[in-house]
C-alpha cells in the first residue's frame, strides 16, 4: 500500500531503530498518530533535547551532559581501575550488577578492519593518553566474547603490556558469542570478580 510522503518518511525514520521492521514501524506510527499525539510530542521534545545536550564524556566516552559523566566525576570511584566495554549499554549492565567501583572506557564498538573500524574510531588514542598519564593500575577488558571482541581485547592488552599496566579479561559466566548487555547481573558480578590475566605471545 502507498502511504502519504510524510507518513512514509515517519515509517522509514522509525526503521532506523534496532529490531524495528516494516510492521513494527507501522504499528508505532499508527499508534502515535491515532491514539497518542501528546506522547509523540514528548518523544520529539525529549529526542531533540538529547541530541542538543547529550555528548560523550571527555574521559571515558560514556554519554554525558557535562564534560565528565557522573561516574568519572565521582571521587569515590577507584580511578586506577579501568573497565573497557563496547557500548554504554554494557556500562549499565555492569553498574546494575553492583560489583564494580572503578571507572570505564567505552569504545562504542569493536575492532573490525573490514568495516573500516580501527583504533581511531574506537577512541583508543584517548585511552592510550590516559594510560601514559600513569594513574591506571589495571585495565579490565570486558569486550564481548565474539571474534571481534576477543581481537579488540588482545589489541588493548598489548597496549597495556607496553606500558607496564596489568591487563585482565573477564572470563567466567559470559558465554562465547554472547553480548554483554544481555547477561544477567549475577553472572556479570561473578565474571568481574573472577577476571583473569591475559597471556600474550611476547
Amino acid at each position: 500500500m502507498a502511504f502519504t510522503p510524510l507518513l512514509q518518511d515517519l515509517l522509514t525514520a522509525l526503521r532506523c531503530l534496532p529490531g524495528v521492521g516494516p510492521k513494527s514501524s507501522q504499528r508505532m506510527a499508527f499508534h502515535l498518530l491515532d491514539r497518542d499525539r501528546d506522547g509523540a510530542g514528548r518523544i520529539v521534545a525529549a529526542l531533540q533535547a538529547a541530541l542538543d545536550k547529550v555528548g560523550l564524556c571527555a574521559r571515558c566516552r560514556m554519554f554525558a551532559e557535562a564534560e565528565l559523566c557522573m561516574i568519572c566525576g565521582d571521587a569515590r570511584r577507584d580511578h586506577g581501575l579501568v573497565c573497557v566495554v563496547e557500548t554504554p549499554a554494557d556500562v549499565v549492565a555492569i553498574e546494575e550488577s553492583g560489583s564494580w567501583r572503578g571507572r570505564y572506557f567505552v569504545l562504542m564498538g569493536r575492532l573490525s578492519p573490514l568495516d573500516g573500524i580501527g583504533p581511531a574510531e574506537l577512541g583508543i588514542p584517548l585511552l592510550e593518553q590516559q594510560l601514559v598519564a600513569g594513574a591506571t593500575r589495571e585495565l579490565i577488558l570486558a569486550t564481548s566474547a565474539t571474534v571481534e571482541g576477543e581481537a579488540t581485547a588482545g589489541y588493548l592488552a598489548g597496549i597495556a603490556r607496553e606500558r607496564g599496566i596489568r591487563a585482565t579479561r573477564i572470563a567466567h559466566g559470559v558465554p562465547m558469542g554472547g553480548e554483554l548487555e544481555y547477561v544477567d547481573a549475577g553472572t556479570l558480578s561473578h565474571a568481574i570478580a573472577a577476571r583473569t590475566h591475559i597471556a600474550t605471545d611476547q
